[in-house]
Parts: structure tokens; sequence; C-alpha cells
């Protein structure tokens, strides 16, 4: 009950709690779409190529690292059980991209027999990551 001597106050919004909430948004915003970018493979020095291209996003992917380790989408694995291993990540019916990952120093000999072994498989198309120049 306002009495009838009081000056009426005008209505005013503060606007720096606001302010806070908004910048608090933006820095959760900012946060996680650093993380949005994930690599499927392990990390390798790739070589590069100018006729390189983006693919879209696999599931499938095929890395050998500078000592000649193979590992399918991170997980370290033996040569011989590659094929049946990528075989069941491969939908029935379904082509599947698999991208190998090959450090540009490993030996030529063993990315081109990880190659023969994912060329058995008729439904995956292989494709060999490289960086753009």
């Amino acid at each position: 009950m306002r009495l009838p001597d009081e000056p009426e106050i005008p209505a005013q919004i503060n606007i720096v709690p606001m302010i806070d909430v908004i910048f608090a948004i933006l820095t959760f915003f900012i946060m996680s779409t650093l993380f949005l970018t994930r690599s499927e493979g392990l990390s390798v020095n790739l070589p590069k190529a100018t006729t390189a291209q983006t693919q879209q996003s696999t599931k499938i992917t095929v890395t050998v690292d500078r000592e000649g380790r193979v590992a399918l989408n991170r997980q370290p694995i033996q040569l011989d059980a590659l094929e049946p291993a990528v075989r069941k990540l491969i939908e029935p019916n379904q082509e599947a991209l698999v991208i190998l990952n090959a450090d540009k120093g490993v030996n030529h000999g063993q990315v081109v027999e990880v190659m023969d072994r994912l060329r058995q498989i008729k439904e995956a198309k292989l494709a060999i990551a490289a960086q753009k120049q």
C-alpha cells in the first residue's frame, strides 16, 4: 500500500544478472563446440597431397603407426584379425568407407599388405588419408 505523499519510484530492469547468464551460456557453447571435432584414428604424421579430398565421417578407420602397429578404430589389432573385424563392422548389404591412416614413415610394404587385406572385403571402399597441402 502506497501512502499519498510517497514519490512513485519508476520501474527499473537490472540487466547485469542477465548479462552474466548470457556469458555463461556463450562460454558453454564455445567449450562444447571445441569437443565436437574428433579424430577416429590414432595420431600419425600423414603425408601431404594436393588432390586430397574431405570424406564424410566414417565408423571404420585403420591406422598404421610409425612402428608398424595396426589399429582398428583406435584399438590395437593383429594383421590376421583385421579382415574379420572389419567385416563385423560393416552392416549386411551395405557399403562402408574404410579410411587407412598410415604414417608417412611406415614401410611401404606394410601399407600394401594392410590394403590387400582390406581389398578382400567386397563391401569395403578403401580411402587413404592424407593432409591437403
